[in-house]
């Protein structure tokens, strides 16, 4: 990949603030860099809203909102179908874009790309299947009219870790539903909002429909926003800490929130599993997106009799993936986020290690520039150890043994998170008895992947409140409202 085309996809983005359908500065003029992660260099400076920017896209969000809820459903979602096309279109610049400020291999950032688009396209087909009801009343005296109508203008906040699929799974819904929006991603990666902010407007969205806010300071231009009382909705994917403090904000003024907070996905392996199929899943719920993802499979749990084989199969898969930079050809392990996250990730093995687990491959970080980390795996990790409670957002496959399908079901179950489990089994009656045992939002029976624009994703306990995605996604962003008519 030339120096060139690289940063002709970063300069073909804009830098500044979307707001009513214009770029504009920040008003005190600040700027904070975006940093490529795997060679610690900045590609660019993007605008850093100040608390006084959120309000003016906010009150540009607010002004849009009465004449965008009244635009034809089937006009909100040719907009969709358009942008669609054109994340489709885009598909090349868009994910190295993405490789560049975030770090996935490129064509991980080329799935994402794709999965983003599907978001628009679902949504572009649920604009025109927003229902209704009438009923007799139960004394025949008069009758119901059930409406839904948008939630009105809503607040998005979404992770770096897919920047541009977690905007299209929210900005979707909401330009379905009729609702204008303020959205805020991660100050690590957000030129994927600003290119998408573009391809919208392109696409034919009004001004002050989707208006795009970056900073550095997240809370301090959020959290105005939040208690302003005007926006109805919030929105936000991220770790579970900061989406309490969030729902503390929002009870202030009764905002309906959807959250999607963090993971400690169990990955379940019984000895009549097809092994196959088991450790290609593990390879894709474990190092999708380099591991750093809500769903990916945190702690696996293996029946003793397979257990030996499993670990030995998955350390050979694993030591064989190839480390570097996301624009390197063949490259499928890039760099984490920041300093931080290798750090954090170091801190959890070398827990898991004092507790007894034993490395098979990988266990320490790699010198140079860019923030890398091996594709690792331990074995006979204790219950114990911080890795099996916290979420790891790492390459890093820890494999603990385990003899009847209670005990299993006990330690998969023994996190305050619930998002998604995995389970590999060929036995039908024991397939369906562990599903409906595990407490988790989502399951993957014999397969690594749960994620689609076309079935609800979220979780239970404290992974998160809300559903996105499928038929109920754009339910979040509606009020149903009840017509009492007499006769």
């Amino acid at each position: 990949m030339s120096a060139n085309t690289e940063s002709g996809v970063v300069e073909a983005v804009g830098k500044e603030l979307f707001i009513g359908g214009k770029w504009v500065a920040a008003q005190d003029g600040k700027t904070f860099p975006v940093v490529d992660p795997a060679t610690g260099k900045e590609l660019c400076h993007v605008a850093d809203a100040s608390p006084s920017d959120g309000v003016a896209a906010l009150d540009a969000a607010v002004a849009a909102q009465t004449e965008f809820a009244k635009m034809a459903p089937r006009e909100r979602g040719e907009i969709l179908r358009r942008a669609y096309e054109l994340l489709m279109r885009r598909q090349e610049e868009l994910a190295l874009l993405m490789t560049l400020e975030m770090g996935k291999p490129l064509a991980e950032s080329k799935g994402e790309i794709a999965y983003a688009a599907e978001f628009f396209r679902w949504f572009a087909e649920e604009a025109v299947r927003i229902d209704g009801g009438y009923a007799t009343a139960p004394n025949g005296a008069g009758r119901f009219l059930i409406t839904k109508q948008p939630v009105g203008p809503t607040l998005l906040i979404t992770p770096w870790n897919f920047p541009m699929a977690m905007g299209t799974r929210k900005i979707g819904p909401a330009i379905a539903a009729g609702c204008t929006a303020v959205i805020k991603p991660a100050a690590q990666t957000p030129l994927s909002m600003l290119a998408l902010a573009g391809i919208l407007a392109e696409a034919g969205l009004p001004e002050g429909v989707l208006n795009v806010v970056t900073t550095s300071d997240s809370g301090g231009v959020m959290e105005p926003l939040i208690r302003d009382g005007r926006a109805r909705k919030l929105s936000f994917t991220g770790s579970t800490g900061v989406g309490r403090k969030l729902l503390e904000q929002c009870a202030d003024k009764i905002l309906r929130t959807s959250m999607e907070l963090g993971g400690n996905a169990p990955f379940l392996v019984f000895d009549d599993a097809d092994m196959d199929a088991a450790i290609e899943g593990a390879m894709q719920a474990k190092m999708r997106n380099i591991g750093e993802a809500c769903t990916a499979a945190n702690r696996f749990y293996v029946q003793r009799g397979v257990v030996d084989e499993f670990a030995r199969r998955l350390t050979e898969r694993m030591q064989a993936l190839p480390m570097g930079r996301g624009t390197e050809k063949d490259v499928v392990v890039g760099p984490l986020i920041d300093e931080k996250a290798v750090d954090k990730v170091t801190e959890l093995v070398k827990d898991a290690t004092d507790r007894g687990a034993r490395i098979l491959t990988g266990g320490s970080g790699v010198d140079g520039p860019g923030h890398f980390y091996p594709a690792t795996v331990l074995t006979d990790v204790p219950q114990e150890a911080r890795l099996t409670h916290e979420e790891i957002f790492g390459p890093v496959a820890p494999i603990t043994p385990f003899d009847t399908e209670e005990e299993a079901v006990a330690k998969a179950n023994d996190t305050e998170f619930g998002l998604v489990s995995y389970l590999f089994t060929s036995d039908l009656k024991r397939a369906l008895r562990v599903s409906e045992a595990l407490e988790a939002g989502m399951i993957g029976l014999n397969q690594g992947i749960v994620s689609n624009p076309a079935a609800p994703f979220g979780g239970i306990k404290q992974s998160g409140l809300g559903r996105e995605g499928g038929s109920v996604g754009i339910d979040e962003f509606l009020e149903t409202k009840y017509i009492a008519v007499a006769l």
